[in-house]
């Protein structure tokens, strides 16, 4: 069993889109819309073939709710792993994000917290590397 995909829900796809891969630097993997209903993911550009993050609009009160519940919590709507959380913070800060949390230390990683424009906050994490 593999996850190849999840979901993190947003107030507007367009805007979504173009902070995922324009400010993050996530590629689009599928845009497809049936009537009103609108499929759009994106995967890491270093693995194509890899987990997809479906960007689900929050047109369902329930969605809605969670979404701004967990934002207004300080909760991430999705955590991306990285080996350099500091470059990758000067690099995505260069390109506009809003950051809530610079790298920190914390046990076992260096974290990061930024808005994605679209109601959520997303976490950047960098494991600690321990010698063995």
């Amino acid at each position: 069993m593999k996850i190849k995909m999840t979901s993190v829900y947003v107030d507007d796809q367009d805007k979504a889109l173009r902070f995922y891969t324009q400010v993050l630097g996530f590629a689009k993997k599928a845009d497809f819309s049936q009537g009103p209903f609108r499929w759009l993911t994106v995967v890491s550009p270093e693995e194509p073939e890899g987990t997809e993050l479906q960007l689900a609009l929050n047109g369902n009160p329930a969605a809605k709710a969670y979404q701004q519940a967990m934002f207004q919590q300080g909760q991430p709507a999705a955590m991306f792993f990285t080996d350099d959380v500091k470059g990758d913070y000067e690099r995505i800060k260069a390109r506009g994000a809003e950051f809530t949390m610079p790298p920190t230390d914390v046990t076992a990683s260096t974290i990061a917290m930024l808005k994605d424009t679209c109601g959520n906050l997303i976490q950047l994490t960098q494991l600690a590397r321990y010698a063995h």
